[in-house]
């Protein structure tokens, strides 16, 4: 029985996203470290800064975080000055997270960042092609469940 060599890894779309997903993480990773921050910090910063003021566990729900990650994520934050935490001022209990200037900085610069690193990524695609490209992913990513917006490497720990 002859068996069929299998398909080219390079031939499969999942082969072929992961490869851009870790040269594109990798790249962002380098790129905001002069910031002196991750990318799991940046998507926390920019989802306070949508959110402005949130709970912890407001934000541990929106990003799928378990709420003692969260806590020590924004613990960590507050130690780099990027964060306060004020008394919220409909539960006596809770803090809500606030940016500081500083924060707001660094979330401009990273969203440079960003966008530097989207051009160069799909600076083979026509504007037609990249617009094709995203709506594409966007469909994937709603199909396949993962939470939108939120990079699934936002809770892990680097």
């Amino acid at each position: 029985m002859e068996s069929s060599a299998p398909r080219p890894l390079e031939s499969r779309a999942a082969f072929l996203l992961s490869q851009l997903g870790l040269v594109s993480a990798r790249r962002f990773t380098a790129a905001l470290a002069p910031l002196g921050i991750t990318p799991n910090r940046f998507g926390v910063l920019a989802e306070i800064a949508r959110a402005e003021g949130p709970t912890q566990q407001e934000l541990a729900t929106a990003l799928g975080m378990h709420r003692n990650s969260m806590v020590a994520m924004i613990d960590d934050l507050e130690e780099r000055g990027l964060v306060e935490r004020h008394r919220h001022p409909a539960d006596r209990r809770a803090y809500a997270i606030r940016l500081t200037s500083a924060a707001r900085e660094v979330l401009d610069a990273g969203a440079r960042i960003a966008d530097e690193q989207e051009d160069a990524l799909l600076e083979p695609l026509d504007p037609a092609e990249r617009a094709a490209l995203v709506d594409t992913l966007a469909r994937l990513v709603a199909a396949s469940g993962a939470r939108q917006g939120v990079h699934p490497g936002v809770g892990s720990r680097h």
